[in-house]
């Protein structure tokens, strides 16, 4: 779906350009200036960004980088350079996978073995089970295309010291670490420590521009920082992306409660009208899926009709499904769906799926 047709005056989508507009976001930077500080200097906005993120994951360093692709194919590159084993261990669903054109394979000459079900989080039988050793394993927290799903915490520490066990890294893909932590309600330090590398998104939950940072014990840095610079991530004046990460460090944390809150507030007004589905329910995180009882393309258009008469974003993607007469999207909730309340998403569904020529599920 295209917002070019009509302005998107209000969206449920995380990451439509009603917040997103440089304008907007410019001056919200410029209130963090400082004209007196050198902004590449050790108290420019990259060292101020990576000193606080190492002490928020209670790790010892951390490490700018232009983006999350590349901070986690470092991180599993450092990790299988050091043990001689060219193997990770990640959830077929791994954005590493998905979204990233095995850049894993393609640069780095690493392969992933795809651990568990499609369709459910990846188990410690699962783990168990490969065959081969392994130079990490990798655990996304929360599993976005399961819709946010996490993990019991006592299941994620007993997967991560049997892969430890073998003498393997532990990775965490925490780019919407925030979202995960509403669940688990432990310190972020704390959760942190299960892992040897911890990469988390400046964009996502933090809502910044583009890049990411890599958490680890100072010598994984180092030597990250050398593959920083043969990627040609070791990029001068990072700074305004650091800057605008910054802006919502010190309030994202106690936002995402509520966040979380209204989530679970939307996905059981979903369920109780029964036209379509929220999944998880009830959602652990401010991450779920609508699944709806009509075709991907028959949504697409219906969501655009909608768009361009009332200017109402509904999603970023429609995701198709193996039953080719359902499809589903995403809901993050942020700032942009704080505006919409719990009946107005049921209405809204309503109208969707009338247009889309679909009936209740």
């Amino acid at each position: 779906m295209s917002d070019t047709a009509s302005p998107v005056r209000r969206s449920l989508f995380l990451h439509a350009p009603i917040r997103r507009k440089p304008r907007i976001m410019l001056e919200r930077m410029l209130e963090l200036v400082d004209e007196d500080t050198p902004p590449d200097g050790s108290d420019g906005p990259v060292a101020v960004l990576e000193r606080r993120l190492a002490d928020l994951l209670g790790k010892e360093s951390a490490l700018f980088l232009p983006s999350g692709t590349m901070a986690q194919q470092v991180a599993l590159r450092v990790h299988a350079d050091r043990r001689g084993r060219r193997a990770f261990a990640a959830h077929p669903q791994s954005h590493l996978d998905v979204w990233e054109e095995q850049g894993y394979n393609a640069v780095h000459g690493l392969w992933m073995r795809r651990t568990g079900d499609l369709n459910e989080l990846m188990t410690a039988d699962d783990l168990a089970a490969i065959g081969e050793p392994l130079a990490a394993a990798v655990w996304e927290l929360p599993q976005r295309d399961l819709g946010g799903l996490l993990p019991e915490w006592d299941d994620l520490c007993e997967q991560v010291a049997l892969v430890r066990a073998t003498g393997a890294a532990a990775h965490l893909d925490g780019a919407r670490l925030w979202e995960a932590q509403t669940y688990y309600r432990r310190p972020f330090h704390e959760i942190a420590a299960l892992f040897d590398t911890v990469y988390v998104s400046l964009y996502k939950s933090l809502q910044g521009v583009r890049g990411a940072v890599l958490a680890a014990d100072a010598a994984t840095l180092d030597a990250a920082r050398v593959w920083r610079q043969r990627l040609g991530g070791g990029i001068r004046d990072a700074w305004p992306l650091a800057l605008a990460a910054l802006v919502h460090l010190d309030d994202l944390g106690s936002r995402m409660p509520a966040y979380r809150e209204h989530a679970i507030a939307i996905a059981a007004a979903v369920n109780a009208d029964s036209t379509a589905h929220a999944y998880p329910d009830p959602p652990q995180t401010p991450i779920f899926h609508i699944h709806l009882p009509a075709s991907r393309r028959a949504v697409e258009q219906a969501g655009a009709e909608i768009l361009a008469e009332r200017g109402i974003q509904l999603w970023g993607r429609v995701r198709s499904s193996p039953d080719p007469s359902r499809c589903s999207f995403e809901v993050t909730v942020g700032e942009n769906a704080m505006e919409f309340t719990p009946d107005e998403v049921v209405t809204l569904l309503h109208d969707l799926l009338a247009r889309a020529g679909a009936g209740p599920r």
